[in-house]
């Protein structure tokens, strides 16, 4: 092993030193960034959860009381836990069914696929509140152009957001929407990292096309559709703009989530501790989702 010249010793120590210094350079200021905005936030959320303050007044500790009282004497919060339960449910399901459905008919396109994955990824970068503001015209109960096309059909108007029957669903087909591009882009990106000669193998044996989707195409989609299902059920019990636009958890709280509960206890009834129990509860419950879905649906892939 030959030893490094005086000057090769130099020319390697600035060069770890200028690596250095770049590293420290691009990582101080995202940790500085995720401590000040997120880190900090999340400790003094915590503290917050064991303390009784209005903002106005001095925080009083009560350990454990808000946790409690949220578990055992909110039917608001079982309320918006079992919407947020449906809402979930409806939309990660349902939406990743038409998704997948959707990234199918693209992906066996030949011509066009590009500008069909443009037209249903725009409502992905559209704002979920202009998005909001402009589905609850569609909805609305006099003028709305859904109630206006069922009028032309012959059909009666539909309450779309003033039936705590109708409200729920409404939200979800919106929400579904909204979310449809980017699970189908998903899927899209899957099926085209599946080996063509798995199909080709298919064919030669006669297999169907129900069979082939199902015997080749799912199992090889396994770890797009665990990343679906997690991401989904994450983002989906953390729901609120879309509820908040079209409903304000209304009518009869059929649609209020738990976010919308944490978000009312804090800045309306400026309840700052009672809304940091909630919060930290809804943390645990999606703690235990994850948990849950990646151990029934852990496997090993390979091709």
């Amino acid at each position: 092993m030959c030893a490094l010249t005086p000057a090769a010793r130099k020319k390697r120590k600035r060069w770890l030193n200028e690596t250095n210094v770049f590293i420290m350079a691009a990582i101080v200021p995202c940790v500085l960034f995720y401590l000040t905005f997120s880190g900090f936030p999340m400790i003094f959320a915590l503290y917050l959860s064991v303390q009784n303050w209005s903002l106005i007044d001095i925080p009083r500790f009560v350990g454990l009381g808000n946790y409690t009282k949220v578990l055992t004497d909110d039917p608001v919060f079982y309320m918006g836990l079992r919407n947020t339960a449906v809402f979930a449910v409806g939309t990660v399901f349902i939406g990743g069914i038409l998704s997948l459905c959707t990234a199918m008919l693209i992906n066996n396109m030949k011509k066009a696929a590009g500008v069909f994955r443009t037209i249903y990824f725009l409502p992905v970068v559209t704002s979920m509140v202009a998005a909001s503001v402009v589905w609850r015209w569609l909805y609305q109960g006099q003028f709305g152009l859904f109630n206006q096309v069922l009028t032309l059909m012959g059909m009666n108007k539909i309450p779309w957001l003033d039936s705590p029957k109708w409200a729920l669903p409404s939200v979800m087909a919106m929400s579904i929407w909204k979310g449809l591009g980017f699970t189908a882009v998903l899927f899209m990106a899957g099926l085209q990292g599946i080996p063509a000669t798995f199909y080709d193998a298919a064919q030669i044996d006669g297999a169907s096309r129900w069979k082939t989707f199902i015997h080749i195409t799912i199992p090889l989609l396994q770890p797009t559709i665990v990343f679906v299902l997690i991401t989904g059920f994450i983002n989906a019990f953390q729901a609120f703009t879309e509820m908040y636009i079209l409903t304000r958890g209304g009518p009869m709280y059929s649609t209020t989530t738990i976010v919308m509960h944490l978000y009312e206890r804090a800045f309306e009834y400026f309840q700052m501790g009672y809304a940091s129990a909630v919060a930290f509860i809804l943390f645990a419950i999606i703690i235990c989702l994850t948990a849950i879905q990646l151990r029934l649906t852990r496997v090993g892939w390979e091709y």
